[in-house]
């Protein structure tokens, strides 16, 4: 596989991503952790049926060192349970716009593994991505960071740097099977649950569209999505990727717009110019150099 057509199939998890909200709002009431033991069981069955299906034994991507499930599993679980935590203790606002500084986390971190370089090209573009992101998220406005807010912004950035390293130290363990994330979603699937018993109060929707809402989440932004990111961490171009991944906001917007109440403002234009501008100065050496095998 080329490092091009791995980084393609990579960047199909920023396009699932991109429906995340747009799907999110189709789920109603359901509590988060609620919904992340839902939809990461429907990843985890997607696994399971692809295992059936290619007559796999499923134990076989069981046996693993302890180190690689602390890895797969941290990163999955905990990039969730810091999300919710920053959105409970923070204005939405301000604890998204941290929690979206792990693209650039994941460009600077890249330069730590072996082989890997970074030019000033990825910075730019990562940070023109970054730029449109604010726009998007603060529509044009300001931010206010308050002191009373501290734990939600610490744990938004307790988000950002959890899935930065998973999504970087991917590459570190190189030699574990992709299908070894159907897994890590069983797991935690496991933990959101009795994460919702302990801190929730579980609601079951009767409403046949909230569970088409959660069905399509675990089909694609919780459940294809991280798989296709494993192939892209591991045998792509980590950097051109996390510039690329500023993107999935930018396709949020653009759904909420075509199938919400929400309004394209020139905000979300400049902000979609920004975004799209900076992933193609970051890919400028991929688009224009001659693929390598990885």
């Amino acid at each position: 596989m080329t490092e091009t057509r791995a980084t393609l199939i990579g960047a199909i998890a920023v396009l699932l991503w991109g429906a995340l909200a747009l799907f999110t709002t189709w789920t109603g009431s359901v509590p988060p952790f609620q919904l992340v033991c839902l939809t990461f069981s429907i990843a985890f069955l997607l696994a399971l049926s692809n295992w059936i299906i290619r007559r796999e034994n499923p134990r076989k991507y069981l046996r693993h060192p302890l180190p690689v499930w602390i890895f797969g599993i941290g990163g999955l679980f905990g990039y969730h349970a810091f999300y919710f935590l920053a959105l409970k203790n923070a204005p939405v606002v301000e604890a998204s716009l941290i929690a979206y500084l792990w693209p650039l986390l994941i460009v600077l971190f890249s330069a730590l593994l072996p082989g890997e370089r970074l030019r000033w090209f990825h910075i730019v573009g990562t940070l023109a991505g970054l730029s449109g992101t604010v726009v998007l998220v603060t529509d044009g406005g300001s931010v206010s960071f308050k002191d009373e807010h501290i734990v939600g912004y610490a744990a938004a950035c307790a988000c950002a740097l959890t899935w930065s390293g998973y999504s970087v130290l991917s590459r570190r363990f190189e030699h574990v099977p992709t299908d070894t994330v159907g897994w890590f979603c069983g797991a935690t699937a496991v933990l959101g649950g009795i994460a919702s018993l302990i801190f929730e109060t579980p609601a079951w929707p009767a409403d046949p569209a909230i569970w088409l809402g959660i069905f399509l989440l675990g089909l694609g932004p919780v459940g294809a999505a991280f798989f296709v990111w494993d192939v892209g961490m591991k045998r792509g171009n980590i950097r051109v990727l996390g510039a690329v991944s500023y993107s999935a906001p930018m396709i949020s917007t653009l759904l909420l717009i075509a199938f919400s109440d929400a309004m394209a403002t020139g905000a979300v234009w400049f902000a979609c110019l920004a975004i799209v501008g900076g992933a193609i100065l970051a890919a400028k050496n991929m688009i224009f150099a001659e693929p390598k095998k990885v």
